[in-house]
């Protein structure tokens, strides 16, 4: 039994707890908020004893064995290191952190401290990737990748209305990519490693934070195109497109469905059952990852978390965005 604690009280939180329901070896048992009080509501929710307004405390408790983290982005690289250098394993929502620095340096820190740092990304677990990938090769070779993830923030219309929400604010290391531009670019470099280049654009608002862009990601012999847009949105499915056919595949993010459709237009379902809750998956490997004594993932490993981080960090600086925490290792 792996004893979880939890940074972050809300939607996201809440589905992976729910994942957790469905493990034999998962038990939350430590929730922390900078909030007392939301810590004990939480915590009153799903019947767990111990709360924390310190993550030091939490980290130091010998209550968990493991923390989920889904706070801000701005704050998921000095949470992480906080519990890695107290060798309590790590699953932090994505992106790892704010920039290459900040990834490399969990990185450093995991191996230092043997304890596993894990990035949540979800879609290289789910049946429907492994049934894209297994099947892959049908399609001949490989020619481009069109990923898009184009959804409409909820709270686009609070920001064009003048009011704050941290969802479009630099300090929190926020923006399109960051957010869901990483699922698509994720998908293509988990598939094709790193690429030989990263062409960007994007419209940058005045809050300082992309809207949407645009990445053109160049390997030896074929072309990638990742579309995310925060302020729009796309039905498109994204698309694998090789000489012999093309896998399109629905919601990037999840995975829900993936088809082949052959030159002759003839077509193959590749879409397999999956749990209406998908975080089951990358749950169930972090914690046979952690029992396995591992301080790596095989899957999400380091030098795929190190890749997204530098194109990541590539293309906002060509978008023009620069977080706070860009600015911090200036002189290191």
């Amino acid at each position: 039994m792996v004893r979880f604690g939890i940074v972050g009280t809300n939607w996201i939180t809440e589905k992976l707890i729910n994942a957790g329901g469905m493990l034999e070896n998962f038990k939350l048992n430590a929730v922390y908020s900078r909030s007392e009080e939301k810590a004990s509501e939480f915590a009153a929710k799903y019947k767990v004893e111990n709360i924390f307004t310190d993550l030091k405390e939490m980290a130091e408790s010998g209550t968990i064995d493991a923390v989920y983290i889904a706070s801000p982005n701005s704050l998921h690289y000095e949470q992480s290191k906080l519990f890695l250098t107290h060798k309590i394993a790590v699953l932090c929502e994505k992106p790892l952190a704010s920039n290459a620095f900040e990834v490399n340096d969990l990185i450093k820190t995991s191996k230092q401290y043997e304890t596993l740092v894990m990035e949540a990304m979800k879609l290289t677990f789910v049946p429907n990737y492994e049934a894209l990938f297994k099947n892959l090769h049908k399609i001949g070779k490989v020619r481009r990748y069109i990923g898009s993830y184009c959804q409409y923030s909820s709270r686009y219309d609070k920001y064009k209305n003048g009011e704050y929400t941290n969802t479009f604010d630099p300090k929190f290391s926020n923006g399109a990519l960051m957010d869901i531009g990483v699922y698509p670019l994720y998908a293509i470099v988990s598939m094709f490693g790193r690429p030989n280049n990263v062409i960007a654009s994007g419209l940058k608002l005045e809050s300082g934070v992309d809207g949407e862009g645009t990445l053109i990601l160049e390997y030896d012999d074929m072309q990638a195109n990742v579309i995310f847009s925060k302020i729009t949105d796309s039905f498109n499915p994204s698309e694998i497109q090789g000489e012999n056919g093309s896998i399109m595949i629905n919601h990037i993010s999840e995975m829900r469905g993936a088809k082949i459709i052959y030159r002759d237009n003839t077509e193959e379902i590749l879409t397999e059952y999956q749990e209406e809750n998908t975080m089951v998956y990358e749950l169930e490997h972090f914690i046979e990852t952690y029992e396995a004594g591992k301080s790596e993932s095989p899957v999400n490993n380091y030098e795929l978390t190190k890749i997204m981080g530098e194109i990541m960090e590539s293309a906002r600086k060509q978008m023009g965005v620069v977080y706070p925490a860009d600015t911090k290792y200036d002189n290191d």
